[in-house]
């Protein structure tokens, strides 16, 4: 995506201080050069009327989106994480790096509509359907990087190892084909999606051990060091994990990390939903951010994380749309809060002090805790990315309000539609709610759904 020069002039902008009237932001080649407060509008200034910074989505499987609402039928034996794993893996042999890059636009395009700016792909679908490598290693990479330009997202692209089907280093199963590699093979795949995203202009690239059940800890000791960027990891989502890795290792799954990796501020925890206080204590001590999916987490029933004394002890977190069965940002955040009120059975349980508004606690702190773990910078300010959302002061939700109280009401009062446009990297993408190019990739979603379903 072409970088761009740009004035805004935003009457109510919210910026790491909070509300700020007469905001002008200076962008120049995609990014945010200069904030000028009480500034006079002038000719030629984008004016908005509420602006807020775009929302990073830490944790994305895009292909997902195609099968979503497909796995909602229950089983006579029950079902869980474990039986949906099962039509995902069936779905994903379906797709070509075409379809995939459909999907994948469709995706992007309505992360974009409700507000993130910014996603992390954890990207693991790399071969052909039998296993057999594509010519190019980063051929479906490619495809991520391709959907991000023609949407206008930004990209973290974070390719995922995935060597095993279970601790201890057991052999893949066949229906883990398409997502396999060895050390060596997967260093090529890494050099190759640099060159993938590097047109992108300001794409990071990162690394994703896929979970303790898909690499060993001697190739996780080797993956670490080839990326100076983000570090992702799938951890403690299922009981059923806690269980196999305390009869591996005789350890926890977070705990058996801390003590045999060198977890930082550049790791990110996906979902870590089943710890313990000390595992807790330790996330919080080492900076990492936790990347918390709440709509995925509630669709798949993996519970429930400890955010309450997470929060309380000044844990790091995001959220992310994850198997993007439904894509909204307020959601992820509204779902967040909802969760812990139904644990403690009491109201605005997550932002502390009297008078604390839930709504900028959530959507500071997530906006926070996505840009440490994607690789960028938070919020307005000068040398961030001039990503940015409008909100709509006309929807009924915004109506006679200001300040956080836009924030509370967007996130759990308006539903969709209260986005009304949004700038990427200075340049918009959204319209009166909608993607520029929503109906052209509407049209190739549809197409490619009809002939990947059979419908």
């Amino acid at each position: 995506m072409k970088m761009t020069d740009v004035r805004f002039w935003i009457e109510h902008a919210l910026l790491p201080q909070g509300w700020v009237r007469d905001v002008r932001l200076q962008v120049s080649a995609g990014r945010i050069v200069g904030v000028m407060p009480g500034a006079v509008p002038e000719h030629g200034d984008v004016r908005l009327k509420i602006g807020v910074p775009g929302l990073g989505n830490l944790h994305s499987h895009a292909f997902q989106r195609g099968m979503a609402g497909l796995a909602e039928i229950g089983g006579a034996s029950g079902d869980s994480f474990w039986t949906w794993r099962e039509l995902m893996y069936t779905f994903l042999h379906r797709l070509d790096p075409d379809s995939f890059q459909a999907i994948a636009e469709q995706a992007y395009m309505e992360m974009l509509e409700a507000g993130f700016t910014r996603v992390g792909e954890f990207h693991y679908l790399h071969h052909q359907p039998d296993g057999a490598r594509y010519d190019r290693p980063a051929e479906m990479s490619a495809r991520v990087a391709a959907a991000a330009h023609a949407t206008g997202i930004g990209l973290t692209l974070l390719p995922v190892f995935y060597a095993h089907a279970d601790f201890g280093g057991a052999p893949p199963n066949p229906a883990q084909r398409r997502l396999i590699h060895d050390v060596d093979g997967f260093a090529r795949l890494l050099d190759d999606a640099s060159r993938a995203v590097a047109s992108l202009g300001d794409a990071v690239l990162g690394i994703a051990p896929h979970s303790l059940r898909a690499v060993t800890p001697e190739e996780l000791n080797v993956l670490v060091p080839l990326t100076a960027g983000p570090v992702h990891i799938h951890i403690a989502e299922q009981t059923r994990e806690v269980d196999a890795c305390l009869a591996w290792s005789s350890q926890r799954p977070v705990q058996w990390l801390y003590d045999h990796a060198p977890v930082d501020a550049r790791w990110c925890l996906v979902h870590a939903t089943h710890v313990d206080p000390a595992e807790v204590a330790a996330m919080v001590a080492s900076q990492a951010v936790v990347g918390l999916c709440p709509i995925t987490e509630a669709n798949l029933g993996d519970g429930i994380f400890p955010m309450q004394a997470f929060a309380q002890a000044g844990g790091r977190f995001g959220v992310g749309s994850d198997s993007n069965v439904l894509i909204d940002a307020a959601e992820e955040l509204r779902l967040l809060e909802y969760g812990q009120r139904l644990v403690a059975r009491g109201r605005n349980v997550l932002a502390r002090g009297d008078g604390v508004s839930s709504g900028r606690w959530l959507y500071q702190g997530a906006l926070d805790g996505a840009a440490q773990a994607l690789g960028g910078e938070a919020g307005l300010v000068v040398g961030a990315s001039a990503d940015l959302v409008e909100l709509d002061a006309g929807h009924a939700a915004m109506t006679a309000r200001s300040g956080d109280a836009w924030l509370d009401s967007w996130l759990f009062a308006a539903r969709r539609g209260a986005v009304k446009a949004v700038w990427r990297a200075g340049r918009q993408v959204v319209s009166e709610g909608r993607h520029r190019h929503r109906e052209a990739i509407a049209a190739r979603y549809a197409a490619v759904l009809h002939k990947v379903l059979g419908a």
